[in-house]
């Protein structure tokens, strides 16, 4: 960036904002269908779906209607969408042995998708706490979560999501060197094609609250995450986390949650050039949602400006809850 531009008025910054030409001819960031993954909550039943209050607009889907939604969303052009499902307090267990099922709703959704949309991209959630009595990512041992221990459960979920043909394996859990041994698991299995997008910069945040009321981990979830997820008074240490997810065998890096830490998107973005793509998380989606049925704000500018605000900080791409209405507009 030069440090003076010429002084007024041989420089009127205004010029190149006078019609909408020139702007689009000089804006520097586009937002594209291209950039959207859209997560979705999967539920047991058949032909239904059960809306989620803290969500306005978003619903637990049957798999049914989840295959149904999933090629209306390649349709618009979404390229991917991202697993997540609801299990009850009653279906959980201490040894959270449903996560790496062959026949658990995440890997019978993803085979389902793949025969009626074989060209839309699966993203799976690997962590412990769909399934996990405790709800928490990992196994707990006398209120200890225990990181090796954890690791070996989400090899075998990785493997078994792998298997039913997911395309990118999302880890979510936090755990200290999980990535490596998915990696080398993958590879050892005949998996080598399938990424990983890890979720390396994951802050302990309020704003999942939303989130856990989907997959029913509200009730759940006895004490808190902080001591496996990140302080968020913390940056370098984010960077620090990603840096060891790529040497790890990490195909792209994710930060979450996304609009309250886009400085961590632009500085992991400038440091390692890497894939780098950012959740808008529910209690993000849920503001918005609900200031604009309140008539707060105009909810369709508010949304792009948000989304748009993910590749100005230098991201590949954003997990959102608004991907197929924002597909819609940016279609037209």
């Amino acid at each position: 960036m030069p440090k003076s531009i010429a002084p007024f008025p041989m420089t009127r910054l205004r010029r190149t904002r006078k019609m909408g030409a020139l702007r689009d001819l000089v804006r520097e960031n586009e937002l594209s269908v291209n950039d959207l993954i859209w997560p979705v909550f999967i539920r047991e039943g058949h032909d239904d779906e059960t809306p989620i209050p803290s969500m306005p607009g978003v619903s637990r889907l049957t798999i049914d209607r989840l295959v149904a939604k999933a090629a209306e969303a390649y349709a618009l052009g979404i390229p991917a969408i991202c697993l997540f499902p609801y299990t009850s307090q009653e279906a959980r267990t201490l040894d959270c042995a449903q996560a790496w099922s062959a026949d658990n709703l995440s890997n019978t959704a993803i085979r389902a998708i793949k025969d009626r949309v074989p060209e839309l991209a699966i993203m799976t959630d690997v962590a412990l706490d769909p399934y996990n009595i405790n709800g928490h990512d990992g196994f707990v041992v006398d209120g200890e979560i225990m990181n090796d221990e954890t690791i070996e459960a989400l090899v075998k979920m990785t493997l078994a999501q792998a298997e039913a043909g997911a395309d990118i394996i999302g880890p979510s859990d936090m755990m200290d060197g999980r990535v490596g041994a998915m990696r080398r698991a993958l590879e050892a299995d005949g998996h080598r094609n399938v990424s990983i997008m890890s979720y390396s910069a994951k802050y302990a945040s309020g704003f999942y609250g939303p989130f856990r009321d989907a997959v029913g981990a509200s009730g759940a979830l006895v004490g808190d995450k902080k001591t496996y997820q990140m302080d968020p008074g913390n940056a370098d240490e984010a960077l620090r986390l990603v840096e060891r997810d790529l040497s790890e065998g990490a195909d792209m890096v994710m930060v979450k949650p996304g609009m309250p830490y886009l400085d961590i998107c632009r500085r992991v973005k400038d440091a390692f050039g890497a894939p780098t793509f950012a959740y808008q998380v529910s209690g993000e989606y849920a503001m918005i949602s609900g200031a604009a049925n309140n008539g707060w704000i105009d909810g369709e500018k508010v949304m792009m400006e948000s989304l748009l605000a993910f590749k100005r900080a230098g991201c590949n791409g954003v997990l959102t809850y608004f991907a197929p209405a924002a597909a819609k507009l940016l279609n037209e």
